[in-house]
């Protein structure tokens, strides 16, 4: 049974060698990424009755990456309607410990009712505020210190602000968890999709991971996870804190 299990994992890490290497694998999905994308695709799902507002492919891959870490704390920068908190709450709850911290700038009352009404509330600590405050900041360190932490940013995707989120979480993330930097691939959407918003090409999550990246080598992106999921909003921003 080992036996089959190796065999199985040796072909597992060969296929997605494969998918790494494949150009034009990589280019259908930037290209179904664009043309989903037009179509309001991340909109479309829901996390146990709650708006999720993300790419079925990364929920299945943060659902991956929780059972590993089996982090006590997931920080989510940005909240949205909740869904995500909903389901990194869910993953908490199965693992039997754990609370997931919010941080949203406006967490809009409508929101705040549907997730405190929600089952798994009890696992749920919201913090209205920018990520970037403070005492924001103090508030969500003091909540981090000393347990085993997992940091998703996904709020303001201008480089300026993601930059100022990479070195200001950073040091909570446990060594062998993740910093994950969400709407990497805005650096492959066309201008029209990204029209009146302050983030572009050349000014997203992408290029302040790539700066980050270059500073922090105690940080490396999860090549795997990026090879294997081929459709995702996160390209290159499956940070794994090595060291």
């Amino acid at each position: 049974m080992q036996n089959d299990i190796q065999k199985f994992e040796a072909q597992r890490k060969k296929e997605i060698g494969a998918m790494r290497r494949d150009v034009a694998l990589k280019r259908l999905g930037i290209k179904f990424l664009i043309e989903s994308s037009r179509r309001g695709y991340s909109y479309h799902f829901d996390w146990m009755g709650l708006p999720i507002i993300q790419f079925p492919q990364d929920v299945l891959a943060m659902q991956e990456i929780v059972w590993r870490v089996k982090p006590e704390v997931i920080i989510e920068t940005g909240i949205a309607r909740g869904g995500s908190l909903i389901f990194y709450a869910s993953l908490l709850e199965i693992l039997g410990r754990g609370r997931v911290v919010g941080v949203d700038i406006d967490i809009r009352k409508y929101n705040k009712r549907r997730i405190l009404a929600h089952s798994l509330a009890k696992r749920i600590t919201m913090i209205e505020g920018s990520s970037v405050d403070p005492s924001v900041m103090e508030e969500v360190s003091k909540i981090a210190k000393g347990r085993r932490t997992l940091v998703c940013l996904d709020s303001n995707h201008t480089e300026a602000h993601v930059a100022k989120e990479l070195e200001l979480y950073a040091p909570l993330v446990s060594r062998g968890s993740y910093l994950v930097a969400f709407d990497t691939d805005i650096e492959y959407l066309p201008k029209d999709l990204v029209a009146n918003r302050p983030w572009k090409k050349g000014n997203n999550p992408m290029t302040a991971v790539n700066k980050f990246l270059k500073k922090h080598k105690e940080f490396e992106v999860d090549q795997e996870i990026d090879s294997k999921l081929l459709i995702t909003v996160a390209p290159s921003g499956y940070l794994k804190r090595i060291k």
